[in-house]
């Protein structure tokens, strides 16, 4: 039996090397920054297909988006009631049909919840989805809208309803958008229990046979395909109509409301919820991007200015953030936390001495420099597979912008200074401009 010898027996006494763990690790620059540009092709009846190929295993996606939200409305909640029966029952599959058809090809399927649109996403592995696309094909222009599924979605849609509105953030949330875009507008209107039973099923099928067409869809694929998935999208997909029976939209129409203040009590008194907010128009308003910053520097990570004051030091709260809410035709800002009733009134005080101190103080290098790497860091991520690139198309695509629009963001985020930054928290960031809803 032959044995080893080490060509170094010292090694084996060598201490491992330790790390200090009170020294944070380097920061790298994010030096590359592209989005692979899709490529477009239209099928037979012009619904329009936004390729991303690329990827290395057998599996891919596909996103079937149709203008078919809440602006497309005739009676509230038509839209989300027909965007989620799609996979209820069809002309020739019932719901567990469907639902076994996916298990058997190893399919996930997803309806997402937009306020614009109504969004069907499937993802396959690849060999797979000739299987598949006939059955998404008829879920999406076939659909029965049975009233057994109907009764089930709005059972259970009330009784989800009955134990949201007992969370006080909730409560707030819904409060302040009614308040910021109306409570009678798309935006701003909130579901009840009365809007859930108010639904028939004809509704359903009317904002199906006004919306659901091809002139209003667009579809987007993404992994690792070959040209042939073009033919078996025209085969199921480009012979869908292309007169739609649509009603004519109107301009949406958005609340004018004066910015005020308003506390609601609810029976949870254990914690108050605060919400602050504004509009601030859609992702085309030419501040977009520099307000993408000034959010983040504000509320919009973990080291936040809001987090570092009201959690880290304060202590009032475990989270605080502030986010931008954006929809095609308009969007807001807010800022919200959950806050113990004995620190509601010092919580207040410390929102507004931020936003005025973004006002009146230039941010700090070490900041600024700390925030832009956090988000060039996110935006690489973004870019992380072909389905991750494809929800950065998808929204790009839908509101009509260039893709060109991803590096003048990432030109933004680089050579944004402090200087722009205080005079842009001046012009939007003033107390007088905020609407307050506090839930305790």
């Amino acid at each position: 039996m032959k044995t080893g010898t080490l060509k170094n027996p010292k090694a084996i006494n060598r201490k491992p090397e330790t790390v200090n763990r009170k020294v944070a690790p380097p920061i790298h620059q994010v030096t590359s920054l592209i989005l692979p540009t899709p490529s477009v092709s239209w099928l037979y009846n012009g619904i329009p297909v936004y390729a991303t190929q690329m990827g290395t295993q057998d599996v891919m996606k596909i996103e079937i988006v149709v203008r078919a939200g809440r602006p497309n409305e005739r009676i509230k909640l038509a839209s989300r009631a027909t965007s989620r029966l799609l996979r209820e029952g069809t002309k020739s599959f019932n719901s567990a049909q469907i639902a076994e058809q996916l298990d058997f090809f190893a399919g996930t399927l997803q309806t997402p919840v937009s306020l614009d649109t109504a969004n069907i996403v499937l993802y396959s592995m690849t060999k797979h989805f000739s299987k598949l696309l006939p059955l998404l094909a008829e879920m999406l222009l076939e659909p029965t809208f049975p009233q057994r599924e109907l009764d089930t979605f709005v059972e259970n849609s009330v009784s989800r309803l009955a134990v949201e509105l007992t969370k006080n953030d909730v409560v707030a949330y819904r409060k302040i958008s009614a308040m910021i875009f109306g409570d009678e507008t798309p935006y701003g209107y909130n579901s009840t229990e009365t809007d859930y039973r108010a639904l028939k099923t004809d509704d359903l099928k009317r904002h199906h046979a006004e919306n659901y067409t091809a002139d209003n869809t667009l579809i987007f694929i993404s992994g690792k395909f070959d040209d042939t998935i073009f033919d078996l999208l025209n085969q199921y997909l480009g012979q869908h109509r292309t007169v739609a029976q649509q009603v004519k939209i109107e301009p949406l129409s958005i609340s004018d409301a004066v910015p005020s203040k308003i506390r609601l009590e609810t029976a949870d008194k254990s914690q108050a919820a605060i919400r602050i907010g504004k509009r601030i128009g859609s992702r085309k308003n030419p501040d977009h991007d520099k307000l993408f910053v000034l959010n983040t520097i504000l509320g919009g990570y973990f080291g936040s200015r809001l987090m570092s004051n009201i959690r880290e030091e304060k202590g009032y709260t475990y989270g605080i953030n502030s986010s931008i809410d954006l929809n095609f035709h308009d969007g807001f800002f807010y800022i919200g936390t959950e806050v113990g009733t004995e620190y509601l009134d010092k919580t207040l005080v410390e929102i507004y001495r931020e936003m005025d101190k973004l006002q009146t103080e230039l941010i700090e290098d070490d900041e600024l420099e700390m925030v832009k790497n956090y988000l060039l860091g996110n935006l690489l991520n973004l870019l992380d597979g072909p389905f991750a690139v494809s929800g950065v198309i998808v929204p790009m695509v839908l509101e009509d912008l260039p893709f060109s629009a991803f590096d003048d963001l990432i030109k933004t985020i680089r050579f944004i200074s402090a200087e722009e930054l205080r005079d842009l928290a001046r012009k939007y960031f003033r107390r007088e401009m905020f609407f307050e809803v506090v839930v305790s």
